[in-house]
C-alpha cells in the first residue's frame, strides 16, 4: 500500500508542476499585488481543488466528465474567466506606463482568493482528471472513496508547496519585476499565455 501511495504521489507531483492556468493565474497576481496576494490565490487554487476533489467523491465530477452539456457550460465560463484575466493584464501593461514617470502602478483589482477559487473550479479538466485517473492511483489498501479522498488531500498539498514556493521565488526576485519595463513585459507575456489557455480550454474536445 506505501509503495502504491508513493507512486501515486510522484503520479501527481508531475502533474502538479506541469506549466498550466494555474501558475499563469498565480503569475499576473503575484506580480502585479505582490507574494501576499499570490499566496492568496494560491490559497484560492487549493480551495479549487478540495472543492473538486469533494464533488469526485460523492460523484457528481463523474457526471460533469460525462455529460456533453455540462461539461460545456464549465469549459466555456472557464474559457471565458481566463480571457477575460489575460485582457486584465494586457490592460495593466498599458496603465503601467505611468509608473515610469513617477506615477505608483495600479493595483490589481478583485479579491485574489476568489480569483485562484474561480479559474480552478472554472477548469472542467480537473473533473476528468480526478474521475479518469484518480480511481487507477488509488491504493488498494483503502476503499475506493477513501483511497480517492486522500489522493485529491496529496494533491492539494503538493499544488500548495509548489505554488506556494514559486510565488516565494517570484518575491525574491521583486526588486527586477518591479521595473517598469520588466513589470509592461510580464503583464504583457501573462495576458497573452492565459487567453492562450483560454482559447485551449475553450476548443478542447476533453
Amino acid at each position: 500500500m506505501f509503495v502504491q501511495l508513493l507512486a501515486a504521489t510522484g503520479v501527481l507531483a508531475v502533474l502538479t508542476i506541469v506549466p498550466g492556468p494555474d501558475m499563469a493565474v498565480v503569475t499576473k497576481r503575484a506580480i502585479a499585488s505582490g507574494w501576499q496576494d499570490g499566496l492568496r490565490t494560491v490559497g484560492g487554487i487549493t480551495a479549487g481543488l478540495l472543492i473538486w476533489g469533494v464533488l469526485t467523491v460523492v460523484g457528481l465530477a463523474a457526471v460533469l466528465a460525462t455529460s456533453a452539456t455540462a461539461y460545456m457550460i464549465v469549459k466555456l465560463a472557464g474559457a471565458a474567466y481566463l480571457g477575460f484575466l489575460g485582457v486584465q493584464a494586457l490592460l495593466q501593461s498599458r496603465r503601467s506606463r505611468s509608473v515610469a514617470s513617477g506615477a505608483s502602478a495600479p493595483p490589481s483589482s478583485g479579491n485574489p482568493w476568489r480569483t485562484g477559487l474561480i479559474s480552478n473550479v472554472c477548469n472542467p479538466k480537473i473533473a476528468v482528471f480526478y474521475t479518469g485517473l484518480l480511481p487507477t492511483l488509488a491504493p488498494s489498501g483503502f476503499s475506493p472513496h477513501m483511497g480517492m479522498a486522500l489522493l485529491v488531500l496529496v494533491h492539494a498539498a503538493l499544488t500548495l508547496v509548489w505554488l506556494g514556493s514559486y510565488v516565494l521565488v517570484l518575491a525574491k526576485a521583486r526588486t527586477f519585476f518591479e521595473k517598469a519595463a520588466v513589470r509592461r513585459t510580464m503583464d504583457r507575456i501573462t495576458g497573452v499565455v492565459l487567453i492562450g489557455f483560454g482559447v485551449k480550454v475553450a476548443t478542447s474536445q476533453t
